[in-house]
């Protein structure tokens, strides 16, 4: 199987950008070209599993305000049958379609929304043709390792791993451990992230503009490690969630500067919403807990309980200091999440 030229061209661009002293001084060098340790073979049949993914969300979903309706981005194939991409992509996606290898669209219907996570799975009507992918090892990722970073339709980009380090989203989200690639592919929601052996090790979700964590301004993406899925993907092809207790969830999106945990946005009619949160708000501590990172809070936050309790939040508000009680809730109940099993 020959290789494609468009990813001859990439993997030439790769070997320069590894070999420029500027980027090993900046430690930005893999430990081995990408070149040199996956073949054209397997590379062509991993590309094949990667689709498009379009949605269109409810009318009504609440998600609309801030992600729009009309949704595009990448997924990737678990089996001819059944995608699996970056949750924001299909929540509360009312038409799903995905384009497959050989430019055939087929329709889709959302399989799983996984909160926690950030991933989802879309079952499809159709077979698609293409090879679906094997879950690899992203706990063996580490710096400077070459991967391929792959959406659908050529958007291909030979890339190495620059850190691996907790996340933070002001949206109640937290990853012990993403993955942060170099250089940055421009379609990366759902992309897939291929390790030498031609298995998916991460799913894409972000542009970032500090892949390496140290400051220095280095735009790259930050990918969600396959690792978190494998626990509960049974669970979510069965019943469309994890089984066991739902995170609480607040309703809050907030931000992190040097005054601490700032509440940014309320989800209107959220929990915080209700509660009486306000914009401007700054939350100092969860119960007896201080708290100044998102981090801190959130971890606060869920050792409350599960999905439900109230949680008590100081804030400062001005010069004063409130103490509002929070009823949580799962997130999932309150977007009108579609799923079909």
């Amino acid at each position: 199987m020959r290789r494609p030229a468009a990813l001859l061209a990439s993997l030439a661009v790769f070997a320069l950008i590894a070999a420029t002293p500027d980027a090993i001084a900046q430690g930005a060098a893999p430990s081995e070209r990408f070149s040199d340790k996956m073949n054209a073979e397997v590379i062509d049949k991993a590309l094949s599993g990667v689709v498009k993914l379009r949605t269109v969300a409810a009318p009504a979903a609440r998600s609309n305000a801030t992600l729009g309706a009309e949704r595009e981005g990448n997924g990737v194939l678990l089996s001819p049958r059944l995608v699996l991409t970056i949750g924001y992509l299909i929540m509360e996606a009312d038409e799903v379609e995905i384009t497959d290898h050989k430019g055939r669209k087929l329709p889709g219907k959302v399989a799983a929304f996984d909160q926690q996570t950030g991933l989802g799975l879309v079952r499809l009507l159709a077979p698609a043709q293409g090879q679906p992918l094997l879950l690899g090892d992203a706990s063996a990722l580490k710096e400077k390792d070459p991967v391929l970073a792959a959406g659908a339709a050529g958007n291909v980009a030979p890339a190495f791993v620059t850190s691996r380090r907790e996340f933070t989203g002001g949206w109640e989200y937290l990853l012990d451990s993403a993955i942060f690639t170099f250089p940055p592919i421009a379609d990366w929601g759902g992309a897939a992230l291929i390790d030498p052996s031609g298995k998916l090790v991460g799913v894409g979700s972000l542009f970032v503009r500090d892949a390496d964590g140290n400051g220095k301004g280095v735009p790259g993406n930050m990918f969600v490690p396959v690792d978190i899925l494998k626990p509960i993907l049974d669970e979510l092809i069965e019943t469309g969630q994890r089984k066991g207790a739902q995170r609480p969830w607040l309703g809050i999106t907030t931000f992190e500067d040097e005054d601490g945990v700032n509440v940014g946005r309320l989800s209107p009619n959220g929990p915080g919403d209700q509660a009486g949160l306000k914009r401007g708000d700054i939350i100092t501590a969860v119960g007896p807990t201080p708290v100044k990172t998102l981090a801190g809070f959130y971890r606060a936050a869920w050792a409350r309980g599960e999905a439900g309790v109230r949680v008590p939040l100081k804030v400062m508000r001005g010069d004063k200091e409130l103490t509002l009680w929070v009823r949580s809730m799962d997130r999932g109940s309150f977007v009108t999440a579609r799923t079909v099993h």
